[in-house]
């Protein structure tokens, strides 16, 4: 056994200095640092045989704290309060418009959704909401009509620019469970979401939306004090957000809009890995869009006990959303800033990404 220890060790220090300012290879956890986590990694994939899935992160698990720790939000963010959380898995970047577009290609041949009177797609089995197309939302990049021969979902383009690798907007809660069993599905995983009940089944092998800590905790990067993903300080070199000079944290040299993606045309999205990954390497974790988390939002949730592994309120009429986006102000892009909104709801400044448990 310690020669296969040694052996693993071996391996990473091989694969330690970065190449061309990357990361190191052998950063297995996605933190651009090659530490005990990356060789535990390491030996969890070669004694099974698994690997970290296509296109997410590992997330080490851990104790935190979570909520405000400056007092500087919102009631609902405090007191902060200890959790701890088991390993898992996240997705690097936010779901693309191109994403969602197979997603909804895949589920109309399998019948699945249909498109309303008000051109909305919405799910077969419980007439929910999921997304709006462009047909029904000026802001949204989705289109369904004819491409060739066959009616189709697209990406169109905006300001001359491919929008297939923006984030997904307009986009509900319930669309985006529906998108985490269809990615299951395509692994032939276990479904997490009951789509007539929308209760999440954490003892499911597949994929599903970040609870509220889960969301937090990544976004902090194993920092135990932070504001924002990478440090104390936003600046438009840093996210897609509108600055202002109302927040003494807000550093950024222009003002407003992202200069960079602000093309008169809303949504003033910007594609997925635009800026500096932070953390344990992901993107877009302040700005962009706001993300669906998994919880039912309750002002009163937090208490000063330690939880493990909480999955939120059983029952509630909003969804919680974290992260900020393109249109809010600094404060809202904060690690601890939380924000609801009804599941069926849709906006311009709304997306997700997906967790997979270890």
């Amino acid at each position: 056994m310690k020669k296969a220890v040694w052996f693993l060790l071996g391996c990473l220090i091989v694969f330690v200095t970065p190449i061309l300012g990357r990361c190191p290879p052998a950063d297995l956890t996605g933190d651009c640092y090659v530490n005990l986590e990356d060789v535990a990694e390491l030996a969890a994939q070669w004694l099974t045989g698994s690997g970290i899935p296509d296109g997410m992160v590992y997330i080490p698990g851990g104790t935190f704290q979570m909520g405000d720790s400056f007092n500087e939000g919102l009631p609902d963010e405090i007191p902060v309060h200890t959790v701890t959380l088991s390993p898992f898995y996240m997705d690097r970047y936010e779901v693309t418009n191109e994403q969602y577009c197979k997603f909804l290609q895949s589920a109309l041949i399998q019948g699945t959704i249909y498109i309303s009177s008000e051109n909305r797609i919405c799910g077969t089995g419980n007439n929910q909401p999921y997304c709006d197309t462009s047909e029904s939302r000026a802001g949204s990049s989705i289109y369904f009509g004819f491409d060739g021969r066959i009616m189709k979902f697209i990406t169109l383009p905006k300001s001359g620019r491919s929008m297939a690798n923006d984030p997904v907007v307009w986009v509900s809660w319930y669309g985006a469970a529906a998108y985490c069993n269809w990615q299951s599905q395509q692994e032939g995983r276990q479904l997490c979401y009951n789509l007539s009940t929308w209760v999440c089944d954490f003892s499911k092998d597949g994929y599903r939306l970040p609870t509220e800590a889960e969301w937090e905790y990544a976004a902090k990067g194993g920092q135990e004090v932070i504001r924002f993903p990478w440090g104390y300080t936003i600046s438009h070199s840093q996210a897609n957000y509108y600055s202002h000079s109302q927040f003494s944290y807000d550093v950024s040299t222009t003002r407003g809009f992202h200069p960079a993606w602000n093309d008169g045309i809303q949504p003033y999205t910007s594609p997925i890995g635009s800026f500096p990954a932070s953390g344990y390497g992901l993107y877009d974790m302040a700005g962009n869009v706001s993300e669906w988390c998994n919880d039912w939002y309750s002002s009163d949730y937090y208490s000063s006990s330690q939880q493990i592994s909480p999955t939120g309120p059983t029952t509630g009429d909003f969804r919680v959303l974290c992260g900020g986006s393109w249109g809010n102000y600094a404060n809202l892009c904060r690690v601890s800033s939380r924000v609801s909104n009804y599941p069926y709801s849709r906006s311009d400044h709304y997306g997700f990404r997906l967790v997979l448990d270890h």
